[in-house]
């Protein structure tokens, strides 16, 4: 009874403060969405963002116009993105990450004394497999139909590592690149699983997309 009048009596300051603090998060994301993709999110569900604006109550409004989160709805709601209005395209998208070993471990993996097997062939299925699962694991992806999917496993001496690279591609709807991420990440944590006998201070480095094509955005490189 306490806590329902307590709700009653929230002052509409208090409102005002939370509201502009939601906003302020959301005109982070919308920067950091638009330095990676070229482009602000575009408002999605039929909710345009000029009648988002029109309400001036929502607490999804944003600084600039056009700038709405596609995954959440008006009311703060994850939701999947609708993307049936959107043209098939060639879509590509490549990812890489670095697994750092040590001398010991390294060495093993390079002469293949892993007591699990070949590490190398087993993280590159792995790979293959989990970025065909990646709608599985990350809640709010879609599930694609993905034309080509590679990994490249490569010993790197000079700091005892191995250099993972990913590339996924469709044509459809919607873009690749979580799954070319989930492929090195997977690849990644196989290798961890296959040596971690041998050592505990295996370091899983510099996930990240390198490149990406298709879509409104077109062509992206991340910056060596």
């Amino acid at each position: 009874m306490f806590l329902r009048r307590a709700a009653m009596h929230i002052s509409p300051l208090s409102r005002y403060f939370s509201d502009k603090t939601i906003n302020l998060a959301i005109s982070e994301l919308n920067k950091e969405m638009e330095s990676i993709f070229g482009e602000p999110p575009s408002s999605v569900d039929g909710f345009g963002s000029s009648s988002v604006q029109e309400s001036g109550s929502s607490p999804l409004e944003s600084e600039k116009p056009g700038q709405v989160l596609t995954h959440v709805d008006t009311t703060g709601r994850a939701q999947m993105v609708d993307v049936s209005n959107k043209e098939n395209t060639k879509r590509i998208a490549v990812a890489d990450c670095r697994v750092i070993l040590g001398e010991k471990t390294f060495n093993l993996v390079a002469a293949n004394l892993i007591g699990k097997g070949d590490v190398l062939n087993v993280a590159k299925i792995a790979g293959i497999a989990g970025a065909k699962q990646t709608s599985n694991l990350i809640p709010l992806c879609h599930n694609i139909s993905l034309t080509h999917v590679r990994v490249d496993l490569t010993l790197n001496e000079k700091d005892y590592s191995i250099v993972i690279e990913g590339e996924a591609a469709t044509t459809g709807k919607t873009g690749v690149e979580m799954e070319a991420l989930t492929a090195v990440t997977v690849a990644g944590l196989t290798i961890y699983d296959m040596c971690k006998a041998t050592s505990k201070d295996i370091q899983i480095t510099d996930v990240s997309l390198r490149y990406k094509s298709g879509g409104k955005s077109g062509e992206w490189n991340r910056e060596k």
